[in-house]
């Protein structure tokens, strides 16, 4: 049994399977195919906590109604199938296993045990074929048993009165396969009836909580410079030159000398004075550094939300009448 390949599976990938009480199990992943009549028979559908568990569950008394799978089996009992790796084929013993533990018979293999007769699958399939539809037409079955018997006795005859192995193509003829399919999803529906006479029951449900944080964009910092005139004030010592009159007398020293002339007239002399300035002048220097930076600070929100859940009220017609409101056994007293 192959999984499909390819970018685009039969219709019945992608639907959501809903259990036999109406809870959403998960949606479909992979549509396994019979070998021999290339029919759909399992699919795989994504269940546990993160969705990372493909687990197979059976087409056999499955509807689809709309974009949901009805599938006749409890969630609780698909997710604990055996985990089979979906990595493209199903092999007879991991699909054994699985009929097993849905409490499903395989197409063929009913028949071949109760009829007792040593032939191959076909023929059993067969038989049990003919004998569906001979009972709903009203016409007894034991020939059409016979019939279907005769060619595994001409084969027995052929090999020694040995029957001969039969392969997987062989147990699910193309003729045979939409009858076979058919007659195990009415066994099931029936074993399925048959169960709830039995034992009656009802499945809660409730809805749990489950919380997770996204990440997301909370706003935006901007780092921007601009250029800001200010007035500064210093104090800057300077100096400049002023004059003062000095007044030195004569020696008879310098006169013998005559370093000064015995001249009277009129003159003028003229001295150059100086002062300081104060000079400004302007350059950059780089004065800071800063940089922007974020760091993570975790905080408790409390988030507040509604949930539902199923309960139970009981009565038992006679005056008798109680509640459940969590799991466990309900004893009357």
């Amino acid at each position: 049994m192959n999984a499909p390949l390819g970018d685009n599976p039969q219709a019945l990938t992608g639907l959501t399977v809903v259990d036999a009480a109406g809870a959403k199990v998960g949606v479909v992943q992979q549509v396994y195919r019979d070998d021999a009549t290339n029919a759909p028979e399992w699919i795989t559908v994504r269940t546990g906590l993160f969705g990372m568990k493909e687990t197979f569950v059976p087409l056999a008394g499955a509807r689809q109604q709309g974009g949901e799978l009805h599938v006749p089996h409890t969630k609780e009992t698909i997710k604990d199938a055996p985990r089979i790796d979906a990595d493209g084929h199903l092999e007879p013993l991991e699909e054994d296993e699985l009929y097993r533990h849905y409490g499903l018979t395989r197409p063929g293999a009913a028949t071949r045990m109760t009829t007792g007769t040593a032939g191959s699958g076909r023929a059993a399939g067969t038989a049990a074929a003919g004998t569906a539809a001979a009972a709903a037409a009203g016409r007894p079955t034991g020939d059409t048993a016979r019939q279907t018997r005769m060619p595994d006795a001409g084969r027995q005859q052929a090999t020694g009165g040995r029957p001969e192995p039969r392969t997987r193509a062989e147990r699910q003829p193309a003729g045979a396969g939409a009858g076979a399919m058919a007659m195990s999803r009415g066994r099931d529906e029936e074993d399925t009836a048959r169960t709830k006479e039995q034992i009656p029951e009802i499945l809660l449900s409730e809805e749990q909580l489950q919380i997770a944080t996204e990440e997301r964009v909370s706003g935006r910092a901007h780092l921007r410079k601009h250029v800001v005139t200010e007035d500064v004030h210093r104090t800057v010592p300077v100096s400049h030159e002023e004059v003062r009159l000095v007044r030195e007398k004569i020696t008879d020293d310098e006169r013998a000398l005559g370093r000064t002339a015995p001249r009277i007239g009129d003159g003028q002399v003229e001295v150059v004075l100086h002062e300081e300035r104060a000079v400004v002048s302007k350059r950059t220097v780089p004065v800071e550094r800063v940089r922007l930076e974020t760091e993570r600070v975790t905080e408790q929100r409390q988030v507040d939300a509604e949930v539902r859940k199923e309960e139970l009220e009981f009565d038992d017609g006679r005056g008798f009448k109680g509640d459940r409101k969590g799991p466990g056994p309900e004893r009357r007293r």
